[in-house]
């Protein structure tokens, strides 16, 4: 079973600010718990996403009409992705757990994961 583990996003990773300190921490945090994610064959794919201010929304507004381009940054930050894993296991459970034992995304007491199975 594959799930994606979201990284919501903050107002700190929107703007692209934190303290080196706490960037350093959470960089090493996140480094370890990748690895072990790795090690165990559970890993698809991770990445961060940049700022909103730099996405682009593709909009249907109009069924059967073209669709219409938004430039970012986008409002409403609890909606955002800041980043994601994709893994692979064996049951929802499974998957629970490893998102359970995920570091704080960003750090400072603000991370959100959202889990949500892939169709396959």
């Amino acid at each position: 079973m594959r799930f994606m583990m979201i990284v919501k996003a903050s107002k700190d990773s929107e703007a692209g600010t934190m303290p080196k300190e706490q960037m350093e921490q959470m960089f090493a945090e996140m480094k370890k718990y990748n690895d072990e994610l790795k090690e165990t064959g559970v890993l698809v794919a991770v990445g961060g996403l940049h700022p909103s201010s730099n996405g682009i929304r593709i909009l249907y507004p109009v069924p059967g009409e073209p669709p219409t381009i938004e430039e970012g940054p986008f409002t409403e930050i609890k909606e955002l992705v800041a980043g994601y894993w994709f893994i692979d296991v064996n049951s929802r459970e499974e998957a629970i757990e490893w998102a359970m034992r995920a570091p704080d995304p960003h750090g400072l007491g603000e991370g959100q994961i959202e889990l949500r199975q892939v169709f396959e």
